[in-house]
């Protein structure tokens, strides 16, 4: 049972991070029974999940005979050592993260222009800078492409957002680990102290 203090995150911060995000995890059902993980660059546009690749292989098979498939990203922001809050006890170790969970259904794109419209969101999504023309469907110099690559939709169904800063935490434990993680100044601790000082209601009333 998901512990209510771990807050789910709104519609708006959902899509936010999904955009931040570049790799996921797919699900899918083999015809064994047993579910298959596949890691996929990925890019959300306009409501729907989409992720690209070969038109043949065992998770283009897996969705063919079965098309609902479940999605997860998450972003892992700082391991929370034990001793910051306890010098002899394991119990408080965590780690403090975002994730996103979908759930829908996975269709083929064949149309090209919409197989052009999600590759170029891929693109604007992972190579911002630009360096390449426009993908259009009607330039002859991207048909051969558009027409070899498999494009796949995910229609969500439900997406669930969920993150942990350290929102079950009260003082002076919240100010305790913030403290450790500053001191420490890991690559991500100053964003995660910003997004504890954001989301924790404790801190927020202070």
């Amino acid at each position: 049972m998901r512990r209510k203090e771990f807050e789910l995150m709104d519609a708006q911060e959902t899509e936010s991070f999904l955009q931040e995000i570049s790799f996921g995890v797919l699900g899918t059902t083999g015809e064994d029974g047993w579910p298959e993980l596949t890691p996929v660059n990925f890019v959300f546009h306009e409501g729907a999940l989409y992720f690209h690749g070969s038109k043949i292989g065992q998770k283009m098979a897996n969705l063919k005979a079965r098309p609902q498939v479940t999605f997860s990203v998450a972003k892992e922001y700082a391991i929370v050592p034990s001793y910051i809050l306890d010098p002899k006890l394991a119990c408080p170790a965590t780690a403090y993260f975002k994730s996103v969970v979908i759930k829908g259904y996975g269709e083929p794109v064949d149309d090209l222009q919409q197989k052009a419209e999600a590759l170029g969101a891929f693109m604007r999504k992972l190579q911002p800078e630009g360096g390449y023309d426009p993908i259009d469907a009607a330039d002859p110099a991207y048909v051969p492409q558009l027409k070899a690559t498999s494009v796949v939709r995910i229609r969500v169904e439900r997406i669930t957002g969920k993150y942990k800063f350290g929102q079950n935490l009260k003082e002076p434990k919240l100010s305790q680990v913030m403290d450790g993680l500053e001191q420490r100044g890991g690559e991500l601790d100053a964003e995660t102290i910003a997004l504890m000082k954001a989301y924790c209601p404790h801190h927020q009333e202070k």
